[in-house]
Protein backbone atom coordinates (compact mmCIF):
# COMPACT_ATOMS: atom_id res chain seq x y z
CA UNK A 1 0.00 0.00 0.00
CA UNK A 2 1.42 3.34 -1.02
CA UNK A 3 1.46 6.41 1.26
CA UNK A 4 -1.48 8.29 -0.28
CA UNK A 5 -3.76 5.26 -0.15
CA UNK A 6 -2.52 4.36 3.33
CA UNK A 7 -3.39 7.85 4.55
CA UNK A 8 -7.02 7.38 3.47
CA UNK A 9 -7.05 3.85 4.86
CA UNK A 10 -5.59 4.98 8.22
CA UNK A 11 -8.14 7.78 8.60
CA UNK A 12 -10.94 5.24 8.20
CA UNK A 13 -9.39 2.35 10.15
CA UNK A 14 -8.10 4.33 13.13
CA UNK A 15 -11.35 6.28 13.51
CA UNK A 16 -13.11 2.98 14.32
CA UNK A 17 -11.00 2.36 17.44
CA UNK A 18 -13.06 2.80 20.63
CA UNK A 19 -10.86 5.47 22.29
CA UNK A 20 -10.32 7.52 19.11
CA UNK A 21 -12.44 10.65 18.78
CA UNK A 22 -11.26 11.72 15.32
CA UNK A 23 -8.63 11.11 12.66
CA UNK A 24 -7.86 13.57 9.87
CA UNK A 25 -5.33 13.74 7.05
CA UNK A 26 -2.36 15.89 8.03
CA UNK A 27 0.76 17.15 6.30
CA UNK A 28 3.68 19.51 6.73
CA UNK A 29 5.85 20.93 3.93
CA UNK A 30 8.46 18.18 4.32
CA UNK A 31 5.90 15.49 5.24
CA UNK A 32 3.28 15.18 2.48
CA UNK A 33 1.35 12.34 4.15
CA UNK A 34 0.28 11.91 7.74
CA UNK A 35 -2.62 11.71 10.15
CA UNK A 36 -3.77 13.78 13.11
CA UNK A 37 -5.33 11.55 15.78
CA UNK A 38 -7.40 12.87 18.67
CA UNK A 39 -8.26 10.49 21.48
CA UNK A 40 -11.43 10.69 23.61
CA UNK A 41 -9.35 12.26 26.41
CA UNK A 42 -8.40 15.16 24.13
CA UNK A 43 -4.77 13.96 23.80
CA UNK A 44 -3.48 14.27 20.24
CA UNK A 45 -0.81 12.77 17.99
CA UNK A 46 0.41 13.99 14.62
CA UNK A 47 2.07 11.10 12.78
CA UNK A 48 3.93 11.23 9.47
CA UNK A 49 3.55 8.43 6.94
CA UNK A 50 6.67 7.16 5.21
CA UNK A 51 7.05 4.07 3.07
CA UNK A 52 9.44 1.44 1.83
CA UNK A 53 8.35 0.10 -1.55
CA UNK A 54 8.04 -3.59 -2.23
CA UNK A 55 11.11 -5.03 -4.01
CA UNK A 56 10.99 -4.06 -7.69
CA UNK A 57 7.95 -1.80 -7.28
CA UNK A 58 7.89 1.31 -9.46
CA UNK A 59 5.71 4.10 -8.08
CA UNK A 60 5.32 5.42 -11.65
CA UNK A 61 3.29 2.30 -12.46
CA UNK A 62 -0.24 1.55 -11.22
CA UNK A 63 -0.37 -0.06 -7.79
CA UNK A 64 -0.97 -3.83 -7.70
CA UNK A 65 -2.21 -4.72 -4.18
CA UNK A 66 -1.35 -8.18 -2.85
CA UNK A 67 -4.19 -9.57 -0.74
CA UNK A 68 -4.20 -12.61 1.53
CA UNK A 69 -5.91 -13.31 4.83
CA UNK A 70 -6.15 -10.33 7.19
CA UNK A 71 -4.36 -10.63 10.54
CA UNK A 72 -6.42 -12.05 13.39
CA UNK A 73 -8.06 -9.44 15.58
CA UNK A 74 -6.37 -8.58 18.85
CA UNK A 75 -7.64 -7.04 22.08
CA UNK A 76 -7.16 -3.30 22.43
CA UNK A 77 -4.57 -2.61 25.15
CA UNK A 78 -5.00 0.10 27.76
CA UNK A 79 -4.39 3.53 26.29
CA UNK A 80 -4.14 5.53 29.52
CA UNK A 81 -1.68 5.50 32.40
CA UNK A 82 -2.90 7.72 35.22
CA UNK A 83 -5.25 9.47 32.80
CA UNK A 84 -2.50 10.27 30.31
CA UNK A 85 -1.51 8.69 27.02
CA UNK A 86 2.14 7.69 26.65
CA UNK A 87 3.89 7.15 23.35
CA UNK A 88 4.35 3.43 24.08
CA UNK A 89 0.69 2.96 24.99
CA UNK A 90 -0.35 4.89 21.86
CA UNK A 91 1.91 2.71 19.71
CA UNK A 92 0.33 -0.49 21.06
CA UNK A 93 -3.19 0.90 20.79
CA UNK A 94 -2.81 2.15 17.21
CA UNK A 95 -1.08 -1.10 16.19
CA UNK A 96 -4.13 -2.99 17.50
CA UNK A 97 -6.47 -0.65 15.58
CA UNK A 98 -4.62 -1.26 12.30
CA UNK A 99 -4.41 -5.01 12.98
CA UNK A 100 -8.17 -5.07 13.60
CA UNK A 101 -8.94 -3.20 10.37
CA UNK A 102 -9.62 -6.43 8.47
CA UNK A 103 -7.28 -5.48 5.62
CA UNK A 104 -6.11 -8.50 3.65
CA UNK A 105 -3.13 -6.45 2.43
CA UNK A 106 -1.63 -6.29 5.94
CA UNK A 107 0.70 -9.09 7.01
CA UNK A 108 1.61 -7.68 10.43
CA UNK A 109 1.59 -4.48 12.48
CA UNK A 110 4.01 -3.65 15.29
CA UNK A 111 4.85 -0.91 17.77
CA UNK A 112 8.36 0.45 17.25
CA UNK A 113 9.56 1.03 20.79
CA UNK A 114 7.93 -2.16 22.07
CA UNK A 115 9.89 -4.17 19.48
CA UNK A 116 13.06 -2.10 19.90
CA UNK A 117 13.23 0.14 23.02
CA UNK A 118 16.32 1.87 21.59
CA UNK A 119 14.28 3.20 18.66
CA UNK A 120 14.72 6.95 18.53
CA UNK A 121 11.29 7.76 17.09
CA UNK A 122 8.10 6.15 18.39
CA UNK A 123 5.53 4.97 15.92
CA UNK A 124 3.85 2.02 14.29
CA UNK A 125 5.16 -0.17 11.49
CA UNK A 126 2.99 -2.01 8.98
CA UNK A 127 4.29 -4.87 6.85
CA UNK A 128 2.21 -5.79 3.83
CA UNK A 129 1.94 -9.10 1.99
CA UNK A 130 3.51 -7.33 -1.00
CA UNK A 131 6.64 -6.83 1.17
CA UNK A 132 6.06 -3.07 1.15
CA UNK A 133 6.20 -1.30 4.51
CA UNK A 134 4.60 1.79 5.96
CA UNK A 135 5.96 3.68 8.91
CA UNK A 136 3.56 5.82 10.95
CA UNK A 137 6.06 7.98 12.84
CA UNK A 138 4.92 10.16 15.74
CA UNK A 139 6.01 13.77 15.15
CA UNK A 140 4.06 15.89 17.64
CA UNK A 141 1.80 15.35 20.63
CA UNK A 142 -0.48 17.60 22.63
CA UNK A 143 -2.26 17.26 25.95
CA UNK A 144 -5.99 17.80 26.25
CA UNK A 145 -6.71 21.51 26.12
CA UNK A 146 -3.29 22.45 24.73
CA UNK A 147 -3.91 25.27 22.27
CA UNK A 148 -3.07 24.45 18.66
CA UNK A 149 -1.28 27.77 18.43
CA UNK A 150 1.19 26.75 21.13
CA UNK A 151 4.41 25.06 20.06
CA UNK A 152 4.42 21.37 20.85
CA UNK A 153 6.94 18.58 20.63
CA UNK A 154 6.92 14.85 20.95
CA UNK A 155 6.16 14.28 24.63
CA UNK A 156 6.53 10.96 26.46
CA UNK A 157 3.13 11.45 28.17
CA UNK A 158 0.36 13.75 27.01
Amino acid sequence: MRPARFQSFAVEALSKAPDVKSVDPWQEPDRPFGVHIMFMSGAQIWAAITATAAPGEDYKQPENPVVYEAPAEVAYPDLYDGGKVTTQLAEKYLAAALTNSGSGEIATVYAYTVNDPATANPGVGVKFHSEARIQLLFQHTARAGQDKGQPFDLQSAF
